[in-house]
């Protein structure tokens, strides 16, 4: 097939290039045409003005993360990184902290940091304030917990928040107390946490514009080439912040997800916010907390406890942000990990009708516990539901799961093969930093995850839940592109981006416990090659 004419194209040839079409459909040549694909098929059959020899390697389409942050990341540019396996006690934490203290020049600023798994410490004991006081006593330290819905501060930090035994709990959250009612310095999900953390300064506009561009310069090395962010008013003004980005060599596609907030609803969409490389794609809420620190909402007590968890928005807030999404032509994406939470998220919306067309009006977010029973529910519903959820929680977080899960949950717990077969808008994905694991967002180790069904320790989880490579890789390319509005990527195909992963090994290939060494080789975007 010949080239447009005029038009300078460029024929790939010799790859083994899938194409996220089918889990079987692969070719050996492409060619790209100002930044899309216009031909697939044998490299026999094609012409262009430039021909690149890939050597035989592997090719992906761009790959998506259906569920990550790069809002928060920026919003916390300060902060040091705590993830497992760097971090797995207190005093690791403590020495991680107090470097990152001394490399601050401002006396006053904040110790920040994020990512610490408290159930992979001894005894697995959350740190407390008394913790953090060896990193400092004079300036406020504060360390998300790795679900980024919890955190803990030290001392100081309190005193700054003007939290004391006589501050009364927010609704939905918890400060933790000792055993004489003071607080032990444990924030217990986002409205605690929050108390404290709206006194750190946030970083300045220029550099939550330079971390979004380094973050798109990390995500192509991974092949990813477009996110969904499922948080994005963790900074302010994130359609602006980010399209500045863009002009300063962002080249990753954006779909933003501002939260909810019932005290503050968002305004309406401006024309053209949803449109674009970077656009408002939904809205979410955050229906409950997490399973590895218990505080998913739940129908039956968590083991050797009478705790629920915990419910964080009523209905009349759901159903406010379901009519503004509703109303502005966008998804409304929940947050939604217990069975109660997710029990709710259908009886609110099952016989709504929905306003999308083309891709789901309501995204669930993580969907931890799926029974049969849920599934032919969602299938049967009158809304049009999706969900993004995810391998990397029960890799990373099995010492969690172990304790928050009973039993007879374990083979509804991350369901992917169930899932796979019985819903089309489907997506893996990071939560990128809400993970317990440093480089959450490696797809590989996500891939290894779901066809392996081993956690990092080495136990088994739900092996009946595993997929194929093929099947894994789709979930973060051809089924993930029906999930979000990210128009353009997923697929190899005439008609899409140009945009693809070269691996340097072939993961269709190597050995299951070797997928997730396979690393990313080189990404183009567009045509033009980017990392």
């Amino acid at each position: 097939m010949d080239a447009t004419p005029g038009v300078i194209s460029t024929l790939f040839t010799n790859a083994k290039v899938f194409t996220g079409e089918t889990e079987t459909t692969f070719a050996s040549a492409f060619r790209v045409t100002a930044g899309v694909v216009d031909w697939v098929g044998d490299e026999s059959a094609a012409t262009g003005d430039i021909t690149v020899d890939l050597g035989g390697r592997t090719v992906l389409p761009g790959l998506i993360d259906s569920h990550t942050h790069p809002a928060l990341i920026a919003g916390t540019a300060p902060a040091a990184e705590c993830f497992p396996p760097a971090v797995t006690s207190a005093d690791d934490l403590v020495a991680v902290l107090r470097a990152h203290a001394d490399g601050l020049t401002d006396p006053d600023a904040w110790v920040l940091g994020r990512g610490f798994d408290d159930t992979k410490f001894p005894g697995r004991r959350m740190p407390t304030a008394a913790d953090l006081d060896r990193v400092s006593t004079t300036r406020p330290v504060l360390v998300w917990r790795c679900d980024a819905h919890s955190a803990v501060c030290n001392t100081r930090a309190l005193e700054i928040a003007g939290i004391t035994a006589h501050t009364p709990d927010p609704d939905g959250s918890r400060f933790e107390r000792d055993a004489d009612g003071e607080p032990n310095g444990v924030l217990t999900e986002i409205a605690a946490v929050g108390a404290v953390a709206a006194f750190i300064p946030a970083p300045t506009r220029d550099a939550q514009i330079d971390a979004l561009v380094g973050l798109g310069e990390e995500l192509a090395s991974r092949g990813i080439v477009a996110v969904c962010d499922l948080l994005s008013t963790r900074i302010d003004d994130p359609v602006a912040t980010f399209r500045t980005a863009v002009d300063r060599g962002l080249r990753t596609r954006v779909a933003l997800y501002p939260g909810w907030d019932p005290v503050a609803p968002l305004a309406d969409l401006a024309a053209g916010d949803r449109e674009g490389q970077i656009r408002i794609a939904g809205v979410k809420v955050v229906l409950d907390g997490a399973y590895s620190n218990r505080t998913a909402w739940v129908h039956e007590a968590y083991p050797e406890s009478c705790d629920h968890g915990l419910r964080l928005v009523d209905d009349a807030d759901v159903l406010a942000a379901a009519e503004w999404a509703r109303r502005n032509h966008v998804q409304l994406a929940i947050h939604a990990m217990g069975d109660r939470a997710l029990d709710r998220v259908v009886e609110l919306f099952a016989d709504a009708e929905p306003w999308l067309d083309g891709i789901p009006s309501v995204r669930i977010e993580h969907a931890t516990i799926v029974s049969d029973d849920y599934l032919a529910r969602l299938r049967a519903a009158r809304m049009s539901f999706g969900i993004a959820t995810h391998t990397v929680f029960f890799f990373a977080e099995y010492d969690g799961y172990e304790k928050a899960l009973r039993a007879e949950q374990v083979p509804d717990a991350y369901p992917i093969a169930r899932l796979y077969a019985g819903l089309d808008p489907l997506a893996l994905s990071s939560d990128r930093p809400a993970t317990a694991w440093s480089g959450a967002d490696d797809v590989m180790l996500s891939v290894e995850a779901a066809v392996r069904r081993r956690t990092y320790n080495g136990i088994d989880f739900g092996p009946e839940a595993a997929i194929t490579v093929p099947q894994a890789l789709l979930l973060y390319t051809g089924r993930a592109r029906l999930l979000s509005p990210l128009e353009g990527v997923g697929q190899l195909a005439p008609g899409f981006d140009g945009s693809f992963a070269v691996l340097d090994r072939d993961v269709f290939t190597v050995p299951e416990d070797e997928i997730s060494a396979v690393r990313v080789a080189e990404t183009w975007i567009r045509g033009e090659r980017f990392s």
